[in-house]
């Protein structure tokens, strides 16, 4: 069950993600599978830290992974925008 918490936190992230236009890329399966990896990836590190686990579903592990995943899709979109971010 906590994993699927995962997972879903990672899809959650990805759907807000997709609501804000800066930087949106018509690549949303590179966003899909980098937070979806990441949110399992921290759903392990959670475990790891004590809090939630595969079995038991934690909203600190799901917050966890929410807020990883979105950070690992912006960091997908500033590298596939092309965009330096300096003045030009």
């Amino acid at each position: 069950m906590g994993i699927a918490l995962w997972i879903v936190s990672g899809v959650a992230a990805f759907g807000c993600a997709r609501i804000v236009p800066f930087l949106r890329t018509p690549g949303w399966l590179a966003e899909l599978s980098a937070g979806s990896i990441t949110a399992l990836l921290l759903g392990w590190v959670a475990t790891a830290l004590d809090f939630g686990g595969w079995n038991e579903p934690d909203w600190r592990a799901a917050l966890f992974a929410f807020a990883g995943a979105f950070a690992v899709i912006g960091l997908v979109r500033l590298t596939m925008s092309g965009n330096s971010g300096g003045a030009s």
